[in-house]
């Protein structure tokens, strides 16, 4: 899916904020804006999937990282922060069914409820982040540090994003966009999506790039050495 696809306004809480919320915990984080492509075959995200599209015109369902265990089968533990992910086309074959989604609203899990047939909680939104003109500089700070980054890491990595990636036009958007192309861990993302501002997420963002930079130097020189 094209970065630029699916940017309709995402502001205002989702529809299922403050009820019980099908809930997908997965082995990755998501992030506002940004594009989540999924193959499904389990039965009981077969069964989330099939109750959403009878039911919703614009379904969706929550995006959790899982701690610890693995996304097949079950029985692992989750963080409590994620974001719900509204499902914009859906295809399948004879084995599997795929879907293309879009992140948008974060939230905070306040308890969980049954795993059947599918996993389910009670969530509640995390305010939007707002975006403020006066921010534009550190913006274009952050993305000239990130495409460096990138540049730098692809000389010796294949990486998800390129470093001429195209940022989406909507500023906020684009945050979130240069956060998800870091090359980094999951804590590191899931410390970006806690973030409480705009300008928070652009520091942070503009930290762990830089970090990322020197990580790579002092790996170069190590192998020099």
């Amino acid at each position: 899916m094209d970065y630029l696809q699916g940017e309709r306004s995402i502001q205002g809480s989702s529809r299922y904020l403050g009820m019980v919320t099908p809930m997908f915990p997965l082995g990755t984080v998501l992030f506002p804006h940004m594009p989540l492509d999924l193959r499904i075959f389990e039965p009981r995200y077969l069964k989330l999937l099939g109750d959403l599209l009878e039911d919703d015109t614009e379904p969706e369902f929550g995006v959790v990282l899982i701690e610890r265990g693995q996304e097949v089968g079950g029985d692992d533990q989750r963080f409590a922060f994620g974001t719900m992910a509204r499902i914009n086309q859906v295809s399948a074959n004879e084995q599997f069914y795929f879907i293309e989604t879009v992140g948008t609203q974060r939230f905070k899990v306040t308890g969980w409820h049954s795993e059947d047939p599918y996993p389910q909680a009670e969530i509640e939104p995390l305010p939007d982040l707002e975006w403020d003109d006066t921010l534009y500089p550190s913006r274009v700070h952050v993305e000239k540090q990130v495409r460096k980054l990138l540049s730098f890491a692809s000389e010796f990595t294949e990486l998800r994003f390129p470093p001429d990636t195209e940022l989406s036009e909507d500023p906020l958007a684009a945050a979130w966009q240069m956060a998800s192309m870091l090359p980094m861990g999951q804590l590191d993302q899931m410390d970006l999506l806690q973030s409480e501002s705009a300008e928070e997420l652009l520091s942070q963002t503009y930290e762990l790039a830089v970090a990322g930079e020197e990580q790579l130097q002092q790996m170069i020189q190590r192998e020099e050495d």
